[in-house]
């Protein structure tokens, strides 16, 4: 549904982007959209492609926005937040940035309390990204509804209780196409390896993964019964699964997205200190 909204985005990267692309015209309208980057060449394309506004520095258009999403490095975001605490009233605060806690933020725009936290993934870049959010106590029903709103223009979205439960967010969803990219360069080199073509690897492995990706939406039941379904047992995906619980795969899977999950909580501790 499209509403009347004014957007400000500090940051013009590519999440932004991905966002303002499903937002401008459809959530709210283009010109109602702002956009603030240092960056010339970044500001000239959003605005030729999605006809936003956009200045390269905060003003008075962010001071009567609605929502400000923060989408700048999290390595930025503290010198941001003191060139943005000036300009804030009532506005929601949407912050996309990667291991930034939300009460440090609140601190660092003195004391702001209309603060939602986002870990959005890459495939927003598609639209088909899933966003995992937690909202401060200060955030009323309708920016919640907002906050929603946007964030479903690039995918969808999860929300959580607590706060903490982000760093399992972005250990698994937020890292995790890194994990699906790497075996698929598996799969790619083991195709090779096995006699087929470069292309052909690849037009196989990421058809694959598209394919079981979708059939598990789509499936009423749980994925180890899918599983268990192409897995007969004497058969070539048997033995494949048996090398790989011999190689100790899964368990692996699952330390590696823990120690994701244990890095979070470290640069959130580590970007937050005084």
């Amino acid at each position: 549904m499209k509403v009347n909204m004014k957007i400000s985005f500090i940051g013009g990267g590519n999440m932004a982007a991905a966002l303002i692309s499903g937002l401008a015209g459809k959530f709210t309208a283009a010109a109602d959209i702002h956009v603030v980057d240092p960056n010339p060449a970044m500001l000239e394309k959003l605005a030729q492609q999605f006809g936003v506004a956009t200045s390269s520095e905060i003003d008075a258009m962010v001071t009567g926005s609605d929502v400000i999403v923060l989408a700048v490095k999290p390595q930025q975001m503290r010198n941001v937040a003191s060139h943005l605490r000036p300009h804030l009233a009532a506005q929601l605060v949407l912050s996309i940035a990667a291991g930034i806690r939300a009460p440090d933020l609140s601190r660092w725009l003195a004391g702001h309390a209309a603060i939602v936290r986002c870990m959005p993934n890459t495939p927003a870049l598609i639209g088909r990204g899933i966003t995992g959010m937690v909202a401060l106590p200060g955030v009323s029903p309708a920016q919640r509804d907002a906050a929603n709103g946007i964030m479903l223009a690039v995918g969808s979205t999860v929300w959580l209780d607590d706060e903490t439960q982000i760093d399992a967010v972005t250990a698994v969803s937020g890292s995790g196409p890194a994990y699906v990219f790497y075996f698929i360069e598996a799969m790619q080199q083991a195709a090779q390896e096995l006699g087929l073509s470069a292309e052909q690897g690849n037009q196989l492995a990421i058809a694959t993964f598209v394919g079981a990706s979708q059939l598990a939406a789509q499936s009423t039941e749980p994925v180890a019964v899918l599983r268990e379904r192409v897995t007969s047992k004497g058969g070539t995906t048997y033995a494949a699964l048996a090398s790989m619980d011999a190689s100790g795969i899964k368990d692996g899977i699952i330390r590696a997205v823990k120690a994701a999950a244990a890095r979070g909580r470290e640069l959130g501790e580590e970007l937050g200190r005084d």
